[in-house]
């Protein structure tokens, strides 16, 4: 077992698979985000390449490519450097100018964090309104206001809008329950794309970080948990390249696993569960006053604690890679080291001997960057199934069908 503050130099990310079936008529759509998600994340690329990293044919490969150029969202950056004897292979680029994305992070109670990011993640413009306090309609006014004023700010076009927000949400952008933002049943994407009319994309808090990880942190994304802490505490898991979202939508709610049925209550009603210990103002409630040694001594108790709540999750689904996403100052270290710990008593030496366990590698803009691969990656059902939003360019009408062979669509 590792455990490391830093991800190892040169560590790649793979495409993510897609968690929706992917009806004939969206198959195109889908398509052009396999090949936007290939070229996020693994750079330039010849169109060989890509149809190899996306299992799609050459030919479908050439036309989504022809169409993204039109949209002046990829370019050609050269050739490939050192080319044996023939043609070199012509690479295809992300433009990084090309067009903006509008990402919003819900994730901290007090405040509402916007920004504008480019198309290889790069923060462009920060925002920030209140939201301590807001709930209900006056919460989705907050989301619109801010969404809408990073679009008047954005200088190039808008792709669409990404928001990472606490809560279930299911695969149409509908916040199922976020009792601290009184939502429930709540459409958020729809009700933002048509104030907007722009694509929106809503994803748990967490799930959102958990692909930002995968994508900009050099998360393998085979088997990965994200814990994010804050007020609360909450997770996203990748499996074989698939955000998992469970039954209810609800997958990776670690937080209200109890871990001491004698413990504090819980704000959902229950007593002792690993939120009242591991978020952050439990956290600091439990080592204020404490000198340097009693800190540790505190942290770490946390930290076992964790690693027992973890240890059956890792084995069961055969996790390899650990990211926790917080405060460093209290995750880091003596907590980071009793979580370790506890997992290497508790999982068998296969699945225990080679965990990667470390802090996040996006810090505070965690969640920002997954709310915009939510928009490149296409992942949302919404996306593939029914999105209705007219996109911000007009795209070309999809070609007569056509006969293909296997994992190649017109």
């Amino acid at each position: 077992m590792t455990v490391t503050t830093r991800p190892p130099a040169g560590a790649t990310s793979r495409t993510l698979r897609p968690t929706a079936k992917v009806l004939p008529e969206h198959a195109r759509r889908h398509n052009r985000s396999l090949v936007l998600q290939s070229l996020l994340q693994q750079g330039p690329a010849s169109r060989a390449d890509l149809a190899r990293e996306t299992g799609l044919t050459r030919v479908t490969v050439s036309d989504l490519v022809a169409d993204l150029m039109g949209e002046e969202l990829v370019e050609e950056p050269g050739v490939r450097p050192g080319s044996r004897v023939g043609k070199p292979a012509t690479l295809v680029g992300l433009r990084a100018d090309g067009a903006l994305i509008v990402s919003l992070d819900l994730s901290d109670e007090q405040r509402l964090a916007g920004a504008l990011l480019d198309l290889t993640g790069q923060v462009v413009l920060r925002r920030t309104s209140t939201l301590r306090g807001r709930t209900g309609e006056s919460a989705v006014g907050a989301v619109v206001a801010m969404a809408r004023t990073l679009v008047e700010q954005a200088t190039r076009p808008v792709l669409g809008v990404g928001i990472g927000t606490p809560g279930v949400v299911d695969g149409d952008g509908v916040v199922v329950l976020a009792p601290n933002l009184g939502w429930e049943r709540e459409p958020l994407a729809q009700r933002v794309g048509e104030a907007l009319d722009l694509p929106v994309h809503v994803a748990n808090d967490a799930n959102a970080a958990a692909l930002a990880e995968h994508t900009f942190g050099g998360a393998s994304g085979s088997g990965l948990i994200l814990i994010a802490v804050g007020k609360g505490v909450g997770s996203g898991l990748l499996l074989d390249g698939a955000l998992l979202r469970g039954h209810h939508h609800a997958a990776g709610e670690l937080g209200h696993v109890v871990v001491d049925e004698r413990g504090d209550g819980c704000a959902c009603g229950r007593r002792g569960c690993l939120e009242t210990v591991l978020a952050a103002p439990a956290l600091r409630a439990a080592i204020d006053g404490l000198d340097d040694a009693g800190r540790r001594a505190a942290l770490a108790k946390v930290g076992r604690r964790l690693g027992s709540a973890l240890a059956p999750v890792v084995s069961v689904l055969d996790l390899r890679e650990i990211r926790l996403s917080g405060p460093a100052d209290l995750l880091d270290g003596a907590l980071l080291e009793g979580t370790a710990s506890v997992l290497r008593r508790r999982t068998m030496a296969v699945v225990g001997e080679d965990l990667d366990l470390r802090m996040a590698s996006l810090g505070a803009d965690v969640v920002l960057a997954g709310a915009a691969v939510l928009v490149l990656s296409g992942q949302a059902r919404r996306l593939l199934t029914s999105h209705r939003v007219p996109p911000v360019r007009p795209v070309p009408p999809d070609p007569p069908q056509r006969t293909t062979t296997p994992g190649g669509t017109p």
